[in-house]
């Protein structure tokens, strides 16, 4: 190798150690998912930029050496700069956040723009989102879902628990997942509360812990009853997915109901461990469902009936 190549060699390699190592930005809502994701990705070796929204997010959950920085929902210029001072690329929303009133939201110039696009189209929520995709990815960034860099947060095909659903437990998750379904369509819920085969309620604007307390209202005598969670027909995933915690099965239980089905590798999992023991200690199941085991019961079903006759 000459001088002038060896030396050209050397430049290169000096460049590619000067260039920022690109980072993974969190935009960080309540709950504990973003703190999991935070931990997984730090465990990966990868760099981590959290933004925590003022009001949302509990930044006194997040390790000490996390690099964070709490902003208000409505400084959306603030956050763009700070992710590209930060040499974000990669962008997961993650976490919990409240619909604020537009007084609450207080906008800056980027915000202000920002809202006055999104209040120029009539949208359903799985609308909207993707067009807030759509205007953070023009600043340069890409969006993605919690799961597709921590695969292992979704609920897994099967029974997770101590306890099982029962027979008249699955005629409650089949119904309830075929009106969650309907729902969906409609773009409006993702929970539907089932009992002996009747369905209580379903899922609005309140949430699935709100849906759960009103519905203890309307629990009928005897046992049984079924919290369902579904991912809707056209969801944008990468932002909005379906979510279970202890929180989701303690109120199960405060509720008087026995169990929660979900569909399998499309809701979230918040503190897996926790949750599992907290459900197996309250005798409540969870078990996620795909759609060859809801085949399943309506054929057994079937021959039951035909028996019967």
């Amino acid at each position: 190798m000459n001088f002038s190549a060896w030396i050209k060699k050397k430049v290169q390699k000096n460049c590619q150690n000067m260039q920022p190592k690109e980072t993974v930005g969190i935009i960080a809502g309540s709950g504990m998912l973003p703190v999991m994701l935070v931990d997984f990705l730090k465990n990966q070796q990868k760099d981590v930029f959290v933004i925590s929204l003022k009001g949302h997010a509990n930044k006194s959950l997040f390790p000490n050496d996390v690099n964070l920085k709490e902003v208000r929902l409505g400084a959306v210029g603030t956050t763009f700069k700070l992710l590209k001072k930060h040499h974000v690329k990669e962008i997961v929303f993650i976490g919990g956040v409240k619909r604020p009133s537009l007084k609450e939201i207080y906008p800056d110039l980027k915000g202000l723009s920002f809202l006055t696009k999104l209040s120029l189209k009539a949208l359903g929520d799985d609308g909207l989102l993707r067009l807030i995709i759509s205007e953070v990815e023009k600043e340069g960034f890409k969006v993605k879902g919690i799961h597709e860099l921590m695969p292992n947060v979704l609920v897994p095909s099967g029974v997770l628990t101590n306890k099982a659903p029962s027979k008249s437990d699955w005629v409650d998750i089949l119904r309830a997942r075929e009106v969650a379904k309907l729902l969906g369509q409609a773009d409006v819920g993702q929970a539907v509360i089932s009992q002996q085969g009747m369905i209580l309620a379903l899922e609005g604007i309140e949430g699935t812990k709100e849906l759960i307390k009103r519905t203890k209202q309307l629990k009928r005598k005897g046992g049984g009853g079924v919290l369902y969670k579904a991912v809707k027909p056209h969801q944008e995933k990468r932002i909005d997915m379906p979510t279970i915690g202890p929180d989701t099965v303690q109120c199960v239980h405060d509720a008087g109901f026995i169990g929660i089905g979900v569909d399998a590798f499309n809701v979230l999992l918040a503190e897996p461990e926790k949750t599992i023991k907290l459900a197996n200690k309250l005798n409540i199941f969870i078990v996620g469902v795909e759609e060859n085991d809801l085949k399943k019961v309506v054929q057994k079903t079937v021959k039951k009936n035909k028996s019967e006759k």
